[in-house]
């Protein structure tokens, strides 16, 4: 017997759902929106710029401040400021020849502290 031969057949103990079933079809995000979603957590799989988060989380810094604080070039930095950017979790601010980055909203420290909490549990 191989691995299709299970599948195909008909689980003989359960029964469809058809409430649980229409709920979860008609609520199932389209695909377009799944990739974007599924995007959005490739950028938060990398550990460098989960520190960069953090160093924004109160506050706005430049790619300077940000390499000095996490011991990084500042070509480094601004390689990962700009994934970041792209994905809409920063937003950046010119003032003169300085640029200055901070989280995008607050949904973006929410989603690490969630995550956090889940994970010290």
């Amino acid at each position: 017997m191989n691995r299709g031969d299970i599948v195909d057949k008909p689980c003989l103990t359960c029964q469809y759902n058809m409430t649980i079933l229409n709920k979860i079809k008609n609520e199932m995000p389209d695909e377009e929106t799944i990739n974007k979603l599924s995007e959005v957590f490739k950028i938060f799989g990398d550990s460098t710029r989960i520190r960069i988060l953090w160093a924004l989380f109160d506050k706005e810094m430049c790619v300077y401040d940000i390499a000095e604080a996490l011991n990084m070039t500042q070509s480094a930095i601004s390689h990962q400021l700009r994934s970041l950017k792209q994905a809409r979790l920063i937003k950046s601010r010119r003032d003169g020849k300085n640029t200055f980055y901070s989280l995008d909203d607050d949904h973006v420290k929410r989603i690490i502290e969630q995550v956090l909490i889940h994970i010290e549990e």
